[in-house]
Parts: C-alpha cells; sequence; structure tokens
C-alpha cells in the first residue's frame, strides 16, 4: 500500500511525463513543417532574387505547397501517433492567417521589399506567441529571425530577398532541426 502522499507524487510524475511526450510531439511535427517551410521559404527568396519577374508565381507556390504539406504531415502525425494534432481548426487558422495577411498586403499598398519583410516577421509573430504554450525555442526562434530581417530591412538593398533565403529560409531549417533534437 502506498499512502496518500506517494500517490501524490506518482500522479505528479505521470502529468510530467504525458507533459513531455505531448510537447516532444508538437516539436516533432513542427520541426517537419519548420523543415517543409525553410525550403519552400528559400526556394521562393532565391527565385524572388534570380528572377524577379516570376516572384508572384513563385510565392503563390510556396503557399499553396506549404498548406498542402502541413495538412499531409498533420495527417501523416495523426496516423503515427494516433494523437490529433492538425484537425479542422488548424486548417482554418491558417485560412485565417494568411487572409489576415493577404488583407494587410493590400490595404499597405506594399512594394516587394516591403512584403519581403512583412511576412517573415507575421509568422514569426506567432512563432513568438507559440513559444509562450509550446516552450521558450518558438519564442527564441520568431525573435532570431525578426531581429535579422529588420537588420537585412535597414542594411541590405539589393540583395534582400537573398539575405531572407539564408535568415528565413534556412533560418526555418536549422530550427527544424534543432527542434528535432529537443
Amino acid at each position: 500500500m502506498i499512502d496518500s502522499l506517494e500517490a501524490a507524487r506518482a500522479l505528479d510524475d505521470i502529468e510530467e511525463m504525458t507533459r513531455r511526450v505531448r510537447q516532444s510531439q508538437i516539436y516533432r511535427l513542427s520541426s517537419l513543417m519548420m523543415i517543409l517551410w525553410g525550403a519552400l521559404v528559400f526556394a521562393g527568396n532565391l527565385v524572388t532574387y534570380l528572377t524577379p519577374r516570376y516572384a508572384d508565381k513563385a510565392w503563390l507556390s510556396v503557399y499553396v505547397l506549404g498548406i498542402a504539406g502541413s495538412v499531409v504531415l498533420g495527417a501523416a502525425e495523426r496516423s503515427r501517433s494516433g494523437v490529433s494534432s492538425f484537425d479542422l481548426r488548424t486548417v482554418l487558422a491558417f485560412v485565417m492567417f494568411f487572409a489576415f495577411g493577404f488583407f494587410v498586403e493590400t490595404i499597405g499598398h506594399f512594394g516587394p521589399r516591403e512584403m519581403g519583410a512583412f511576412w517573415p516577421i507575421y509568422f514569426m509573430l506567432f512563432y513568438g506567441l507559440a513559444g509562450l504554450w509550446f516552450g521558450i525555442a518558438y519564442t527564441v526562434f520568431g525573435l532570431g529571425v525578426t531581429a535579422l530581417t529588420l537588420i537585412g530591412y535597414a542594411f541590405i538593398d539589393p540583395a534582400f530577398p537573398l539575405w531572407m533565403a539564408f535568415v528565413n529560409g534556412a533560418g526555418l531549417i536549422l530550427g527544424g532541426l534543432w527542434m528535432r533534437r529537443s
């Protein structure tokens, strides 16, 4: 027989283990999505830098492939673990997220350079917020990419899309790899 203090400690241990497993599942899916989006964003920025006239088509492709890939990864994670971490609410959140971004872009009359800074900062806002619930790694990553984006926007002129390929695209890939280790 165990006393109530030992039972409480055992329940605390179980709760802590459950929290760690859940965080590990979130980090696993997040890392895969970060790597996917990083590769797509890297490619989008390279196209923007090398052939600016195709930038609009490149970014439309990035968004379509990124959203589709995210849905596939979420479904695969659900079938692998049996835990739903990507559902209709997540898809609707993606739609609302992009709709608001496109709305701001439209009323802001952004040029290519401003859009090149707006979208990464907008994405990183949500990484920073996610860190409040899912772990400090998200917040550190979001603030780091935001700071580097602003530095590039202020000091790098013609090579800004190339800068963003490495800061945002490669940064997402490295962040995803880092989260796989966490």
